[in-house]
């Protein structure tokens, strides 16, 4: 067993309400592409709302109800991106613009957490400010930089 996992966090600002016909694609595609990602190999957890069906009612910003958030966690940095870009995934990601503005910031960051450990909002949110404010690096990174585990157990 691996003494760390990836924990990833992407945010993302809609362009319309969730109810909205704009919409209306993204949202029906929910179910299978979550659905896809808890049956990938190297998945171990998502953050999901109060009807644990997927986090599209959490607000990782109160004062933005139209900023998104999706945070997982996986054994690998390798897992992740298979799930990313070589999955049914993509095809959502292909129409990202369609849906979501694009950030001029950086909406993507990923951390090693010790295995086990599910990260909040408020972490998570963290290491997107993390990379926004340094840049990458071993603390917030995305797939273009990735780190490398840390090495031995996690401190206790």
């Amino acid at each position: 067993m691996n003494d760390f996992h990836l924990a990833q966090v992407n945010i993302g600002r809609i362009l319309a309400p969730l109810g909205s016909p704009q919409l209306a694609d993204f949202v029906a595609q929910l179910p299978e592409i979550n659905a896809a990602a808890d049956h990938a190999p190297g998945f171990v957890w998502r953050m999901v709302d109060d009807d644990g069906a997927d986090s599209t009612d959490l607000r990782p910003d109160n004062d933005d109800d139209m900023l998104l958030i999706n945070c997982s966690v996986w054994e690998s940095v390798e897992a992740l991106r298979d799930y990313t870009y070589r999955s049914e995934h993509l095809k959502v990601l292909a129409r990202r613009r369609e849906w979501f503005e694009r950030l001029a910031e950086f909406h993507l960051a990923m951390w090693w957490v010790p295995a086990g450990h599910r990260p909040g909002i408020e972490e998570a949110m963290d290491r997107v400010a993390l990379i926004r404010r340094e840049g990458e690096g071993p603390g917030a990174f995305t797939f273009r930089s990735p780190h490398p585990a840390p090495v031995g157990s996690p401190a206790g």
